[in-house]
């Protein structure tokens, strides 16, 4: 019998290129998040395909190759960089011999490893549950033999008896909580627009150095480190700029290509927040070759949740790795579009605290106008 490795469960990556740009960046992205999910990497079977075989996604001939490595390897599990559907699931698991599990639900046991606070656990487990419930089709026999592994934290391994039934009943359990943390966060975040408190969220593409940057701005020690999804917990901290007073800045889970619909859809109360934000500052990751395509895929997600219209200013972080200096970026008008800086050492954070503080005087003095002018508007009331 083969010893386990530290690492954890030994996996096989496989990936299917159907003349996508983005394919190498893509398979990139796998090897990190199976490594942020502590597997083993055995090894990686890659092919190319006009469009996805309805049974197995991959060819008979990709199957048996992708068979012969798993028996070679004596590999636990198989991960796919795609989105399988039950069927094919279920077909390549008596094809293969082994679990196989596909991008969706490796994203998902990240989260759940990754989650700390209350709400983020409550989110991610209605997450894995929503994406269970379209898996019950395969029955439970085969997740008994497994107990637990990748893909199989939280409900996958707590929920081995339970039928369609009494997921939906945990389904709504976990949204009605969720749904009464989102009204105190609302009620919250209406409290300090009383106050007239500014608001600024960092969003960005995982391991963009949002983390870091949050940290530079505000010395609050928040957890940073080079891996996806190091952050999914919400931290706020307020900060102070002269002629503005406390801003409240957060820090918020980074966004992915493909991002679960589910994770999006669990974690709506949470980015709510970023979408009620004066600015946003969208944080690049400038030393990426895929920075393109993760600002479309970050732009992409803040729309699903109605951030789109939200002012933005984009942070071009990582210059100590590009080797650029310092700057800031203005279109035809002197309107502020961006920052470039490096967070990790520091350069360039003072033209960010100056930028912030010209865009949200800016944005002040156009609340003040409104109120101004609904002052004027409102009619007198004249005593009798």
């Amino acid at each position: 019998m083969f010893d386990r490795h530290q690492g954890g469960e030994r996996v096989i990556l496989v990936a299917i290129d159907f003349g996508t740009p983005d394919f190498v960046e893509g398979m990139a992205e796998l090897r990190l998040l199976a490594a942020g999910a502590g597997l083993d990497i055995l090894g990686e079977v890659q092919g190319k395909r006009s469009r996805p075989d309805a049974a197995l996604f991959v060819g008979s001939g990709k199957a048996d190759e992708i068979a012969a490595l798993v028996l070679a390897t004596e590999a636990d599990v198989v991960i796919f960089n795609h989105e399988l559907s039950p069927a094919q699931e279920r077909n390549l698991e008596r094809r293969l011999h082994c679990r196989v599990i596909d991008r969706t639900t490796l994203i998902l046991d990240i989260f759940a490893r990754r989650a700390h606070s209350a709400e983020g656990k409550l989110q991610v487990e209605l997450a894995q549950l929503q994406h269970l419930s379209t898996r019950l089709v395969r029955g439970w026999t085969h997740l008994e033999r497994q107990r637990g592994g990748v893909g199989m934290r939280g409900p996958g391994e707590k929920q081995l008896e339970t039928d369609r039934r009494l997921i939906g009943v945990r389904v709504k359990a976990l949204r009605d909580r969720l749904a009464k943390l989102g009204k105190q966060r609302r009620t919250q975040r209406r409290s300090r627009a009383r106050q007239h408190v500014l608001s600024v969220a960092l969003v960005g593409y995982t391991n963009a150095g949002k983390s870091t940057l949050f940290n530079a701005l505000t010395r609050a020690g928040a957890y940073a480190a080079d891996q996806l999804f190091a952050t999914l917990d919400t931290t706020t901290r307020r900060i102070y700029l002269p002629q503005i007073g406390e801003v409240v800045l957060s820090d918020t889970v980074g966004f992915i290509t493909r991002l679960p619909h589910d994770l999006v859809a669990a974690f709506r109360a949470t980015l709510e927040a970023t979408a009620e934000a004066d600015l946003l500052l969208h944080v690049i990751d400038s030393a990426s070759p895929g920075r393109e395509r993760q600002i479309e895929a970050v732009e992409k997600v803040l729309a699903e949740i109605g951030a789109d219209a939200v002012p933005q200013l984009r942070v071009y972080n990582k210059l100590d790795l590009t080797g650029v200096a310092p700057g800031v970026g203005r279109d035809e008008y002197g309107k502020l579009q961006s920052v470039y800086l490096s967070a990790q050492t520091g350069a360039g954070l003072e033209l960010l605290r100056d930028a912030l503080l010209e865009i949200l005087r800016a944005e002040r003095d156009r609340e003040e106008a409104g109120a101004s002018d609904e002052d004027v508007s409102r009619p007198t009331v004249s005593s009798v």
